[in-house]
């Protein structure tokens, strides 16, 4: 049993990169700009709703948190786009990270008070409450640190669990019979695209559509026993997946696609456009007037221990 505590422990605390958080945590302030501003924006109107509408959830009930009013749903919105700015410069990690993390879970909540609630933010949230605790992190820093690691695993394992949990909920409320629906059928008809309406001509495809998906969704933690080449095609057909979705039904889990990133070594990738980018003339241009912008990565090479122990 100890030993099993101990291989566990090794496995959420193994040390990562700390620039591969830097890079996450660009992408995520990023995304929360484009979320609030142009793609989730119903905690915006429902601030002028009548409050006899408000139906609080969990966290509510929990917090005591008041139905929305216009006041509330401005501070909530430009205080997840001012922070977000301004987190991305890479100052400040900790206040502005969570600070961010508050304005967009309570903004979300807003929004779900008065309706359904979107299952793809939900590893969004444990993105954003973890990858404040690493601390100070630059694109080109060398370290690698336990709290960035158990940071990125928490991550990883919540966008896992997006698509296993999808898949019990169908079992759970559909019965082994949702496989033999007509889900994706009705989904077609009522949202299809071009791209996906003639597969009502031929249904068949549809059905084993759904088969396939089942089994993906229900084998998605494979990818924690995957080599890191195998690791990375994984995310890829995951993307290409989505892709699919998006152009047959015009859905997309955006939040949850940033969230499948933490798989992929985003350090190496960013290494490799910034040195794309230094053989360019702008960027020889840019490199000579020191314009290069982030703070300067840490001189001491310490790995933190646990979360909230990094430097900063």
């Amino acid at each position: 049993m100890v030993r099993t505590m101990n291989r566990l422990a090794s496995w959420l605390f193994t040390p990562m990169p700390v620039a591969r958080v830097a890079v996450l945590r660009l992408l995520v302030f990023a995304f929360v700009i484009i979320d609030v501003l142009f793609l989730h924006t119903s905690g915006w109107y429902h601030g002028q709703a009548d409050p006899v509408w408000y139906e609080p959830l969990v966290m509510g009930e929990m917090l005591h948190l008041p139905p929305a009013s216009v006041l509330l749903v401005e501070v909530l919105k430009w205080g997840c786009v001012i922070a977000a700015a301004l987190a991305l410069t890479g100052r400040a990690p900790r206040l502005l990270g969570w600070t961010v993390a508050v304005c967009w879970i309570w903004y979300q909540y807003v929004a779900f008070s008065y309706g359904k609630v979107d299952h793809d933010r939900a590893d969004f949230v444990v993105a954003l409450a973890l990858l404040p605790t690493v601390g100070l992190a630059h694109l080109s820093d060398k370290r690698r640190s336990e709290a960035a690691g158990f940071a990125l695993r928490a991550v990883q394992m919540a966008a896992i669990a997006t698509y296993f949990l999808s898949a019990w909920a169908k079992l759970r409320f559909g019965g082994l019979e949702w496989v033999n629906s007509a889900t994706m059928v009705r989904a077609v008809v009522r949202r299809g695209t071009p791209w996906a309406e003639w597969l009502l001509e031929i249904p068949f495809t549809l059905h084993w559509f759904q088969w396939v998906l089942m089994a993906a969704e229900l084998t998605a933690p494979v990818i924690f026993l995957l080599s890191e080449k195998w690791r990375r095609r994984a995310v890829a057909a995951w993307f290409a997946f989505h892709a699919m979705t998006y152009a047959a039904i015009t859905i997309a889990f955006w939040p949850h696609l940033v969230m499948m990133l933490a798989f992929l070594p985003l350090e190496e990738y960013a290494n490799w456009l910034r040195a794309r980018w230094g053989r360019t003339r702008i960027g020889r241009w840019w490199s000579e007037r020191g314009l290069s912008s982030g703070a300067e990565p840490p001189g001491v090479s310490t790995p933190a221990s646990r979360p909230g122990a990094g430097v900063g």
